[in-house]
């Protein structure tokens, strides 16, 4: 990146120059042209002005002679005409003739024996003729492209009463002192190579002061190699340009991964220590089973076991599975209308039977009608952990009470218990997966659990749009409410249609 950095900014420092050389160029021939014109014009004045002088002496300019020849200067006044150099014409207004006519005029006429050079010599000519015809209509100073170089023509008058009205056109080849292009070229061969190594050492060291904040973040991140160096962090200098940004995003992506391998690790940690009691009482139970021979009902018993433990394995792999797909965005929901009031009282059914095995008392004061559009199977799902949780961790004699309210436009469903509450630094986490408060911690078996309940819950919630909150003090008791958006009658024909497209993209979120 150094070496094609130093390369374009040479590349760029040599198109600039080249650009910075045209225009010099350009202005330096606009410069000359006017100098040019200013010079022909001294020339026409200084013509002019011997015209006057030979004029206020009293000698004849014009000597007349035979109609072949017409009209020509005397040979005194032509003579110190011609020491006037470049193009000069002297014509009479009154008659249109030509009176004096200078020697580069003369070549300028001079027709080549070679045919093609005739024509390219005949082309000047035409050439010439015209732009005599536009100095005298324009009275500016005409420009015309020859073989030899450009001429810059203008036209300067004398008048006199006694001796008529002359017209001067006066000329100035550019060519013969128009030096811009070997001026520039030449300039432009000793500076560029300058210009060319001074760019490329600058460019070559801005260039590798630029990319060293990269190098060096690219050697800190590659000491980061694997999850136990994460807590490590790029050094973020306050500069605030692109590296500062840079650095800061980059430590906000190791901070996320080492979040992630944290989970991980605790992840594992956890599923490890769920399923390494349940197959650790298989093993035993098995073992038991296949070592007794005469105690059948040992050997029930073992197996019953047995098929308990494997029933809390699958229950665990399933939970897994489910929140795996949730996180992938591949679990889709089967979105339909789903009458709330049934599907509550169903809930009810469920949690008094269960109460009632707890020797708890289960209620259910509010109850009111109202629709909602989502997954009824998930949504009863949902609502069971609630009750089964809060059945649960409530002591015998507790209560658990259900409601079911319209707030607005959303749904209230509530489950409130009279259990030993959860501890106010522990309810930020309680919707993470294998977490579980250390007062609720347990292996017996009216408790047995993974701490994943909630989290399936909490994502089942997401999924429908709501949301999950809880309210809870240690020792007295827990409110957990699922609020979910109730859907109107006016828009079922639309929910409806398009539940199935919108499900796997709430899903997702």
């Amino acid at each position: 990146m150094r070496a094609r950095l130093t390369i374009r900014y040479a590349a760029l420092m040599l198109t600039l120059m080249g650009a910075y050389a045209g225009a010099v160029y350009a202005a330096r021939r606009a410069g000359v042209q006017r100098e040019a014109a200013q010079l022909a014009v001294t020339h026409g004045d200084l013509a002019v002005a011997v015209l006057r002088a030979t004029q206020r002496a009293g000698s004849a300019q014009i000597i007349v002679s035979d109609s072949l020849v017409g009209s020509v200067l005397n040979q005194e006044v032509a003579r110190l005409l011609m020491e006037i150099p470049g193009y000069v014409i002297v014509f009479d207004d009154e008659t249109g003739r030509r009176l004096y006519t200078s020697r580069a005029v003369i070549d300028l006429n001079f027709l080549p024996p070679s045919l093609a050079q005739r024509e390219l010599a005949q082309r000047d000519i035409d050439r010439f003729e015209n732009a005599l015809t536009q100095v005298e209509r324009s009275r500016n100073a005409v420009r015309v492209p020859l073989r030899n170089g450009d001429l810059i023509l203008v036209e300067r008058r004398s008048s006199d009463p006694i001796f008529g009205r002359r017209r001067v056109i006066a000329g100035v080849n550019l060519r013969d002192f128009d030096n811009s292009p070997r001026e520039v070229l030449g300039s432009a061969l000793i500076v560029f190579p300058f210009v060319l190594v001074v760019a490329a050492g600058g460019g070559f060291l801005i260039a590798g002061r630029a990319v060293r904040p990269i190098d060096r973040i690219t050697s800190e991140v590659e000491a980061i190699t694997d999850g136990r160096s994460l807590h490590r962090r790029l050094a973020v200098e306050s500069t605030g340009d692109e590296m500062t940004r840079l650095t800061t995003t980059l430590n906000a992506m190791i901070g996320r991964l080492e979040t992630s391998f944290g989970a991980l690790r605790r992840f594992t940690a956890d599923a490890s220590h769920e399923l390494k009691t349940p197959l650790a009482v298989i093993r035993a139970d098995v073992e038991r089973a296949m070592q007794a021979q005469t105690q059948t009902t040992e050997q029930l018993v073992a197996l019953e076991e047995a098929l308990q433990q494997t029933t809390r394995m699958a229950d665990l792999v399933d939970s897994l599975l489910t929140l795996a797909r949730a996180d992938e965005g591949r679990f889709d929901l089967h979105r339909e209308v789903v009458p709330m009031e049934p599907l509550v009282r169903e809930v009810m059914e469920t949690a008094t039977i269960l109460g009632e095995e707890s020797g708890l008392d289960v209620s259910l004061p509010v109850l009111e009608e109202l629709v909602v559009l989502g997954d009824r199977t998930r949504l009863r799902q949902l609502f069971l952990n609630l009750v089964t949780n809060a059945i649960k961790y409530t002591p015998r004699g507790g209560k658990v009470e259900l409601n079911l309210v319209l707030h607005g436009a959303q749904a209230h469903f509530s489950v409130k218990d009279t259990g030993i509450g959860i501890a106010a630094a522990d309810l930020p986490y309680i919707f993470e997966r294998f977490w579980r408060a250390d007062r609720v911690r347990t292996r017996s078996a009216e408790r047995s659990g993974f701490g994943l309940g909630l989290a399936i819950s909490h994502w089942i919630a997401q999924a429908h749009g709501g949301q999950l909150t809880v309210q809870s003090r240690l020792n007295r008791g827990s409110t957990f409410t699922v609020i979910l958006p109730v859907h109107s009658a006016d828009a079922a024909g639309a929910d409806g249609a398009g539940a199935d497209d919108t499900s796997a993209a709430r899903v997702g979120s």
